[in-house]
């Protein structure tokens, strides 16, 4: 669920982008980022810090956007969010000793240190490809094309990619025995 409603910001965006401009759909995307944030404030009382770092970027980029009616800013945004995301994963061995994926995933598999190393090391890789990416797509094709690359693209290549990550991980689960006896079936 919470990886729905973080899409929630790009969702409307497209909708916007689809229906009205670039422009409709930047102050669109900032308004709907200010509502998730505050409805994520109001309900449990904190914000998570990417979510504040993504909403500060997109204010900062879309306000830029709107301020100078230059869609250019918009454009990067999701390159600068996907290279500081690159950038936590690579640096977070440096605080706390263990990398970034151990912390989110170490209470639902055991991997030894080099397998977290090589994970996390995959994350940061995915994430500043996906930057480049971005640009390529940004600055290669016409808008549009970047409007659908920014929804369906980098949305349907995430989903790959965690895909490829369960694989990986499926050699590392514990597989307890699915046999239940007569009497458990009862």
């Amino acid at each position: 669920m919470k990886f729905l409603a973080d899409f929630f910001p790009i969702l409307l965006f497209f909708i916007a982008y689809k229906a009205y401009d670039i422009y409709v759909a930047t102050a669109v995307a900032i308004a709907a980022a200010l509502i998730q944030v505050g409805y994520h404030w109001l309900r449990h009382r904190k914000a998570e810090k990417m979510q504040l770092i993504t909403l500060g970027l997109l204010v900062v980029f879309g306000g830029m956007t709107l301020l100078l009616h230059d869609p250019l800013f918009i454009k990067w945004k999701p390159t600068v969010v996907n290279w500081l995301f690159g950038i936590v994963f690579l640096a977070s061995p440096l605080f706390g000793g263990k990398t970034l994926t151990e912390r989110m995933l170490s209470h639902a598999v055991q991997l030894p240190t080099s397998v977290w190393g090589r994970l996390n090391l995959a994350w940061a890789g995915f994430f500043i490809a996906m930057g480049l990416l971005n640009l390529y797509v940004a600055f290669s094709f016409s808008e549009e094309a970047w409007v659908n690359f920014k929804l369906f693209g980098m949305m349907g290549l995430t989903f790959l990619f965690v895909i490829a990550q369960g694989f990986f991980l499926a050699r590392y689960m514990d597989q307890a025995p699915a046999t239940a006896t007569a009497s458990e079936e009862r």
